[in-house]
């Protein structure tokens, strides 16, 4: 169930939509053989379908508590291992990492309620989104999060197709658990830093959606 389509996504589907118009208009017009016919309209089908779905919003009920660490996106966890953070944390943490295919909600939610202590964007590669070193060398944006029981980073990674992140974080704001920290759009990754103490709540390959799964618990 979807509640609508995201503003991020608006001038590209209006774009979308006149594209497939028009190139229904000479399949209908110009193009003789049936067959091929049916194909293009297949095509522009399939296309607009995967489109919206990647611009959507889903219909769901957040999951939220002041004890929970949740999803920040949705997608499937390729990473849960223990690092030294050295941009702003400086120190041992643990990291879970989240791969969004093209196909998931590009949304991207705050984790944590609390004060936005830290932001910087980075220019960088675009590497796939499941290299080791596309969590420090490719395009990015790090958002830290600091509330009473701890401090939570967390990267927004472009990746080989994604060419554009949003982020709304501003530093010194005040933010929600479950509201909207930005978009990636045409799927990336995720990387969640937080503290050793957290108990960790996913597992490797698990599939998880934003707002709604705990990934750790303080």
């Amino acid at each position: 169930m979807i509640k609508g389509f995201h503003k991020e996504g608006h001038r590209f589907l209006i774009a979308a939509a006149f594209v497939s118009a028009f190139i229904l208009f000479l399949n209908h017009h110009y193009i003789g053989n049936i067959i091929l016919q049916g194909l293009i309209l297949a095509t522009v089908v399939v296309f607009l379908y995967l489109f919206f779905q990647f611009f959507r919003v889903p219909l769901r009920s957040q999951n939220l508590h002041e004890d929970h660490i949740i999803s920040p996106c949705d997608g499937k966890v390729v990473v849960i291992e223990e690092v030294e953070e050295t941009e702003f944390l400086t120190g041992p943490c643990r990291q879970i990492s989240i791969f969004m295919s093209p196909l998931n909600v590009h949304i991207n939610w705050y984790p944590v309620a609390g004060k936005i202590t830290y932001y910087k964007y980075h220019p960088g590669k675009f590497l796939v989104a499941w290299h080791p070193k596309s969590s420090t060398e490719n395009e990015r944006t790090t958002t830290v999060i600091e509330q009473a029981k701890g401090k939570i980073l967390v990267r927004q990674i472009a990746g080989a197709v994604a060419r554009r992140i949003i982020c709304y974080a501003k530093k010194d704001a005040q933010v929600l658990q479950g509201s909207e920290l930005g978009f990636i759009k045409f799927g990336s990754r995720v990387d969640l830093f937080i503290p050793l103490e957290a108990e960790v709540k996913v597992s490797m390959d698990q599939v998880v959606k934003g707002g709604m799964d705990v990934i750790a618990k303080w």
